[in-house]
C-alpha cells in the first residue's frame, strides 16, 4: 500500500498531520512514541510575544467533543526558535508546519519571516482566526478582504509555501478560500474550531471563563467534511482537511472530499497515541476499500472519479 502524498511540492510518507494546538512543539509526544511515523505535524500557534492565554476554566467537555478557550498560550517566536525547535531536531527529522498567529498584519509578517528562516520549517500555516485588534477584534478570516490581505502580506515576505488556516465561523467559506488563493496562498487548512459554549446549570453561568470557546472532536467531523468538499470545488490549491478526525476511515473520507493531507486534533488530547495508531491502521483500511495508492483518491468522491492530485 502506498500512503505517500505531496503537499505543496513537499513529499509526505503519509497524510496524517497532528493539528496545531493539540501537539505542542512535538516534544511531549516524542517521549511516548517515535513521531517520525507521522507525515508531519503543525506546531502550536505562535505569536511574536509570549502569551499566557485566557484565564481558566478554559476547557469544557461536550457530547462527542470538547470546547477550548486557551487563547494562544505560547512562549513567543524567539523562544520557539531558540529552544523548542533545536530540542525537536534531536527527535524529529521531517519538516514541520509552523503555525503563524498575529493580532495585526505586521505581526503575522514578522513571525512568518522568522519561521521562514528556520530549516526545520517546511510550510507556514497562517492562522487567520486570530482577532484583528485594528479591526474591532473580528477574526482576519471572517471576511475575504482581510483574509486576502494577510495572505498577500505574508506571501511577499517569505519563500516557503503558505497554507492559510480558515475559520468555519463564516457564512461562505468557499468565498474566503477563493480570496486566499487569489492572494497567492499555496494551500488551505480547514477547519478551525466551531464557536460554541456550555452553561453550568448550578452556577447559572458559562462554564468557560471566556464565555465561549471552540468546539472540536467527532461532533464536528461532518461539518468539516462538508466544508472541505465545498472548498475543493472552489479552488485549485491543495487542502489539509481537519475537524473531528478520529480514525483511518475518517482520513479516507477527508481525502475523498478533496483533502491532500489530514489534520488530527482533539483525538490527540483524548489519546496521545491517536495519530500514531491512525497511521498504523491506514494500510488495512486502504485494503478494505480497495485503495492501493492514497494520492489516487484525492477528490475522488466528486462525481465518483479520480481527480488530479493537487501538489
Amino acid at each position: 500500500m502506498n500512503t505517500n502524498v505531496t503537499l505543496c511540492g513537499i513529499p509526505l510518507d503519509n497524510p496524517v498531520i497532528p493539528a496545531s494546538g493539540t501537539f505542542g512543539y512535538g516534544l511531549e509526544f516524542a517521549a511516548l512514541y517515535d513521531i517520525n511515523c507521522l507525515g508531519s505535524f503543525a506546531c502550536k500557534g505562535t505569536t511574536e510575544a509570549p502569551r499566557f492565554g485566557n484565564p481558566g476554566p478554559r476547557i469544557a467537555e461536550s457530547a462527542a467533543g470538547m470546547l477550548n478557550s486557551v487563547g494562544l498560550q505560547n512562549p513567543g517566536i524567539d523562544a520557539v526558535l531558540a529552544h523548542e525547535l533545536p530540542a525537536l531536531a534531536k527527535v524529529f527529522h521531517k519538516p514541520i508546519l509552523a503555525n503563524v498567529c498575529g493580532f495585526s498584519i505586521d505581526e503575522y509578517v514578522r513571525v512568518a519571516e522568522k519561521f521562514d528562516a528556520s530549516p526545520q520549517v517546511g510550510w507556514l500555516e497562517v492562522n487567520v482566526s486570530c482577532p484583528n485588534v485594528h479591526g474591532g477584534g473580528m477574526g482576519f478570516g471572517a471576511a475575504p478582504e482581510s483574509a486576502a490581505a494577510v495572505t498577500a502580506a505574508v506571501k511577499r515576505a517569505v519563500k516557503k509555501p503558505v497554507i492559510v488556516k480558515l475559520t468555519p465561523n463564516v457564512t461562505d467559506i468557499a468565498a474566503i478560500a477563493r480570496a486566499c488563493e487569489d492572494a497567492g496562498a499555496d494551500g488551505l487548512s480547514l477547519i478551525n474550531t466551531l464557536l460554541a459554549m456550555r452553561i453550568d446549570p448550578a452556577a447559572r453561568r458559562p462554564v468557560l471563563a471566556n464565555g465561549t470557546g471552540g468546539l472540536s472532536g467527532p461532533a464536528v467531523f461532518p461539518v468539516a467534511l462538508r466544508m472541505v468538499w465545498q472548498v475543493y470545488e472552489a479552488v485549485r490549491i491543495p487542502i489539509i482537511g481537519m475537524g473531528g478526525v478520529s480514525c483511518a476511515a475518517d482520513v479516507i473520507e477527508m481525502l475523498l472530499a478533496g483533502a491532500t493531507a489530514v489534520g488530527v486534533g482533539a483525538a490527540n488530547l483524548r489519546d496521545p497515541c491517536a495519530a500514531r495508531d491512525i497511521v498504523a491502521a491506514l494500510p488495512e483500511t486502504m485494503a478494505r476499500y480497495g485503495i492501493e495508492t492514497l494520492s489516487d483518491i484525492i477528490g475522488g468522491a466528486h462525481h465518483g472519479e479520480r481527480r488530479h492530485h493537487r501538489m
